[in-house]
């Protein structure tokens, strides 16, 4: 009894499967954001293992991908019994696509680009038709009203309602840190996983001038500096 009622506070888990690395960052962190305990995958053989391994609660499914499809990944969980829901994200807007993606047991569809509130409240909806729990958004912390909004489409920031024009390269660091909220990454990390870069032959200093200037745009209060550490972004 104390095992099973353990398992009733276990949060949903998700997965988000996405060759765009982009996408899965911004959806990401507008999941973990709701709550929910989110892995993610690449292309269909990587997502295929993951399932295996460790079945998620609901999958959040891009078609076009590499090796195996979305489609084909598709196909194979329901060819095997396995009804765990599945989510459609897909560039393709056609209504073949859409009756061929849900015909093949897809519980929801969505078209990009789309909003992340939308798919948040497309993945609830799912989770609760399948008897699942959906979770509440947990609270939030420091001022009510202050709200950092991120659009991974067009790439435009809002703080509190107002836009703030951002580099690229600032959009892609925030947009890291946002998919990991609370999380500390040091300046090498981050050069790693933003720039792509070990720190053999680029400055760590590139991280601490890029990060200065988000907190100059942004307000102090989202990036947090962590003595002796890094960074973090505090939602």
């Amino acid at each position: 009894m104390a095992s099973s009622a353990a398992a009733t506070d276990v949060r949903p888990s998700l997965l988000v499967v996405d060759d765009d690395s982009r996408v899965r960052t911004v959806v990401c962190w507008q999941l973990e954001a709701e709550g929910y305990v989110v892995r993610e995958a690449a292309d269909g053989n990587a997502a295929w293992h993951s399932i295996v391994d460790q079945r998620p609660d609901l999958v959040v499914l891009d078609l076009s991908l590499p090796g195996m499809s979305g489609l084909d990944l598709l196909r194979r969980l329901r060819d095997a019994g396995d009804e765990t829901p599945v989510v459609v994200l897909s560039g393709r807007s056609g209504e073949g696509d859409r009756i061929v993606g849900l015909d093949l047991g897809a519980d929801d569809y969505l078209v990009k680009p789309f909003s992340p509130g939308e798919l948040a409240a497309r993945v609830r909806s799912v989770l609760r038709r399948s008897g699942g729990q959906p979770v509440a958004r947990p609270p939030t912390t420091g001022d009510p009203c202050s709200k950092l909004r991120i659009d991974p489409w067009t790439r435009d920031v809002e703080v509190d309602g107002q836009p703030v024009p951002l580099t690229a390269r600032e959009f892609d660091l925030l947009a890291f840190l946002a998919a990991h909220p609370r999380h500390v990454f040091t300046r090498a990390q981050l050069l790693e996983q933003v720039w792509s870069s070990s720190r053999c032959w680029q400055s760590e200093a590139t991280v601490t001038e890029h990060v200065h200037r988000l907190r100059h745009k942004l307000g102090p209060r989202y990036l947090v500096t962590v003595r002796g550490v890094g960074y973090r972004l505090e939602p």
